[in-house]
């Protein structure tokens, strides 16, 4: 497979996501979205602040905190992975595909590069506005971007939201089909982990699920019992989460017709 080939692969997986406004609809979404809630947490907590006792003040994360509405986001950005997959399955259109490119595997990462891309730019914009928006919010309690941490939690939390959108294209590999796709996503990141992180016994557990992970990278503030490692790490264990879900993916399209 020549270079010009590959290439027109990943520009033909870019144009067919680009021509799906539903998939367009969601990156704006997840920009939008992330900023809104950010800010309204923003204003809420940091009117808050002064009546915080002096270990809480001390606690007191404000880039964590602009980034709340991260979560919004993330379900954003899953979702735009799932379409991308099931859209092709949900048509037909998989097969033309295939038959176009029998390559599988080549097929297939060019369609997650082609989804990374858009969503590493989106990613990034909304990680750096949901900052400066955040910060000018919480005014005094907020934090400057030449701040220890504070670089490596912005930039991070556009490469966490770019992680969880491949997971979601890996995972939707897997299962074909979008409400199925979904109904897994969503069950386990708003169900699932949740219930692991609260509950004392299975907590140190919950810590090395993909989110969880992939979220330490965007505290500044170190908390009291938190997970045993440090941001990057965490980011990094996002990652195999990711690869590993990509992986599985590739096996199943590989090892089932279209």
């Amino acid at each position: 497979m020549t270079m010009a080939a590959t290439t027109a692969v990943l520009w033909a997986e870019w144009t067919k996501i680009r021509t799906i406004s539903s998939s367009m609809w969601t990156l704006t979404a997840a920009f939008f979205s992330t900023i809104g809630l950010g800010a309204l947490l923003s204003v809420i907590l940091g009117g808050e602040f002064d009546t915080l006792n002096a270990a809480e003040q001390a606690a007191f994360d404000p880039v964590m905190t602009s980034f709340i509405g991260m979560g919004l986001g993330q379900l954003a950005m899953i979702t735009f992975g799932v379409l991308v997959v099931t859209s092709e399955y949900g048509t037909g259109m998989i097969r033309t595909t295939l038959a176009a490119v029998p390559q599988r595997g080549l097929m297939y990462f060019a369609k997650a590069a082609a989804a990374a891309l858009p969503g590493l730019a989106v990613g990034m914009a909304t990680s750096i506005a949901t900052f400066f928006v955040g910060q000018a919010l919480l005014g005094d309690h907020g934090a400057s971007l030449g701040d220890p941490g504070v670089l490596r939690a912005v930039t991070g939390a556009g490469v966490y939201l770019t992680l969880m959108l491949l997971f979601a294209v890996g995972v939707a590999t897997m299962l074909r089909k979008a409400v199925l796709s979904l109904s897994v996503l969503m069950a386990y990141f708003f169900m699932i982990a949740p219930i692991f992180n609260f509950v004392p016994a299975t907590k140190k557990v919950g810590y090395f699920f993909p989110d969880q992970a992939g979220t330490s990278v965007m505290q500044v503030v170190q908390q009291v019992n938190g997970p045993p490692y440090g941001p990057w790490t965490g980011l990094a264990i996002m990652a195999l989460w990711a690869a590993a879900s990509l992986a599985g993916g590739y096996y199943m399209l590989k090892r089932n017709d279209a």
